[in-house]
């Protein structure tokens, strides 16, 4: 009986630990799909049920201290660090859904959807307009 009790104790505690990993909730290095380069860390947080992300560093000497000047709206001239850039994601199965995401270097606005592959390190995001096919894929990778 106390075997068996502290089996499903373990288990338990695997499996949180298992879905807990597979959460994008965190923070993100981005990896430019052109260049290769390392260009910035993302925040993902969860507000209402929701995904989000913003802007938490800039790693390229030449992005410090640059404005949004291509965004459009409120966000037109803000400051790159602390803008939300990615908005309204929700959990669909394996997938984070329906939300947008904003490219800052050209200020068009892509509906998204990401995965967390590779036991919580990588974070597929694809970013397109209209259908999923019309897109493109960015690798993040999770800061430790």
């Amino acid at each position: 009986m106390k075997k068996s009790l502290l089996l499903g104790i373990l288990i338990l505690l695997w499996t949180t630990v298992a879905v807990a990993q597979e959460s994008p909730v965190g923070k993100w290095k981005t990896v430019d799909d052109v260049s290769n380069k390392e260009k910035s860390i993302i925040e993902i947080y969860e507000t209402g049920g929701k995904l989000y992300g913003r802007i938490m560093e800039l790693l390229l000497p030449e992005d410090k201290g640059k404005l949004c000047d291509k965004c459009t709206g409120a966000d037109l001239n803000k400051p790159l660090i602390g803008l939300v850039i990615m908005k309204g994601l929700l959990k669909d199965g394996g997938e984070y859904t329906g939300g947008t995401i904003m490219d800052p270097n050209n200020g068009k606005t892509y509906r998204c959807k990401i995965e967390v592959q590779e036991n919580g390190n990588k974070l597929r995001v694809r970013g397109f307009v209209g259908i999923s096919l019309l897109g493109r894929n960015q690798f993040w990778y999770r800061m430790k």
